[in-house]
């Protein structure tokens, strides 16, 4: 590259030069003339003298000044030229791609491109894999679905439970309710992954040691089914038809240690924060209730509502907490309403809403690119992604012929498994990591790791 730049200077300064010697000799001739020598003169009478005399006298004074000229004239290209050098390779970082082993194509041919002309995010637009689900209670109000921290799909089918591990492709049976009538409402794993809890039609919630695949308890305190669960540490949080929340101390055996009674209709969306300090449940009432933390106390101990937002139109049944702000909860409305409206737990307002027309049945962040997720039912049946807080629109996609009935994250946030009405699980691999990022963030783990050892020693 640096050869061009001399190339082309080359070619501009060439005829300057050129110009630059002819004045020179100009000058020497007229300055012999003024002397007395007789240089490229061949008639050498009076007459001729005189107008020789006069015509290199009047050259030499036109040809300083044509002189001066070009110097000024080479002097600007020069700094011009220079300029050019230093807002082509100054003040720029280039790093080198991976595997490139040429550093001088690196610096001579990496080019940046503006933001403007970025290639967008490939979000494929059909699912990665489709199971079947068949005899999937086609309930708007039910949570069927789960993904552990061990990449292990929980799926309820009528009143059976399925593990699939999504790694090595194995299906197991887990349990199996023994009414026939009775169908499982609800599932929750652990932060751990190893037990998961089950909310079932007879008013009950039941505790599974998923790796000795052995139920652990059955706890019974609620008057109606189970629709809701979320886990924090040890509490349990389990939300019924008849509109209560009960909290279960899984470690003692009087587990009921709370009831919370903010809603008057069914509790079909419950969710704890990421942190463990706000729990958010959505009801057939059309809230929105956020309360705090469960503090350790006795039987029936009562708490109060932080906030109690009442401006959906229709039930709540999708919540979710952001894992990078952990103030702000989304909250999305059924089919009389369709919004979506984005909280600020803190101060108690709605940050910003948006109209989906359409029923909404689930979302999630996905934190991979700072997104959220919403599935649909009436009409549209579909998943959309949302870039946040923007709300902006980056895709829809279809692949369901009934309503969404349920969504869940899978453990690396890379993809997302849907269940639907249609008796199809959907695994929709959208939000993978770009290689390069993913290597350098390798890169950076390791060297984290290597200093960390260093320093142990």
């Amino acid at each position: 590259m640096l050869d061009r730049y001399w190339l082309r200077v080359s070619l501009v300064f060439a005829p300057a030069a050129m110009r630059l010697r002819a004045s020179r000799s100009n000058v020497s001739a007229s300055q012999h003339c003024e002397m007395g020598d007789d240089r490229f003169i061949p008639v050498r009478n009076s007459k001729q003298m005189n107008v020789a005399r006069f015509l290199l006298t009047k050259n030499h004074k036109s040809n300083i000044q044509k002189s001066h000229t070009v110097y000024c004239f080479c002097g600007t290209l020069f700094l011009l030229f220079i300029f050019l050098l230093i807002l082509q390779f100054g003040g720029r970082t280039l790093n080198d791609p991976a595997g490139c082993q040429n550093n001088l194509k690196v610096k001579c041919g990496q080019t940046r491109m503006p933001a403007s002309v970025q290639k967008a995010r490939y979000v494929s637009p059909v699912p990665d894999r489709i199971l079947d689900a068949p005899e999937v209670q086609n309930d708007f109000y039910l949570n069927l679905l789960d993904w552990s921290s061990h990449s292990v799909l929980a799926v309820a089918l009528h009143n059976c439970v399925y593990l699939l591990d999504t790694t090595k492709g194995g299906i197991i049976s887990l349990m199996k309710l023994e009414c026939e009538e009775d169908y499982v409402c609800s599932l929750s794993w652990t932060k751990e992954g190893s037990y998961l809890a089950v909310g079932t039609s007879d008013c009950k919630v039941q505790l599974w040691d998923v790796e000795h695949q052995k139920r652990v308890r059955s706890m019974a305190s609620h008057t109606a089914r189970v629709g809701s669960l979320s886990w924090n540490d040890h509490i349990l949080s389990s939300g019924s038809r008849s509109g209560h929340i009960h909290h279960h101390d899984v470690r003692v055996a009087e587990h009921h240690v709370c009831t919370l009674t903010g809603h008057s209709q069914e509790v079909c969306g419950l969710q704890w924060s990421p942190d463990g300090r706000y729990l958010a449940s959505g009801g057939n009432d059309n809230l929105v209730c956020v309360w705090p933390r469960v503090q350790d106390g006795g039987l029936g101990n009562r708490t109060q509502a932080i906030h109690k937002w009442s401006d959906h139109q229709g039930a709540v049944k999708a919540l979710a907490w952001c894992p990078w702000q952990h103030n702000i909860l989304a909250s999305g409305g059924g089919t009389s309403d369709r919004h979506i409206r984005i909280w600020n737990v803190n101060s108690g307002s709605c940050i910003s809403s948006l109209d989906t027309q359409s029923q909404v049945s689930a979302l999630l962040f996905a934190p991979n690119y700072k997104e959220l997720v919403s599935t649909h039912g009436c009409a549209d049946n579909n998943v959309v992604i949302w870039k946040y807080p923007s709300l902006t629109k980056v895709v829809e996609l279809h692949g369901h012929d009934d309503r969404v009935l349920n969504a869940s994250l899978s453990p690396d946030c890379s993809t997302i498994a849907t269940i639907s009405g249609d008796e199809t699980i959907c695994l929709w691999k959208s939000f993978e990591v770009d290689p390069v990022k993913k290597h350098q963030r390798e890169r950076t783990v390791q060297s984290l790791n290597t200093s960390f050892l260093r320093s142990m020693r």
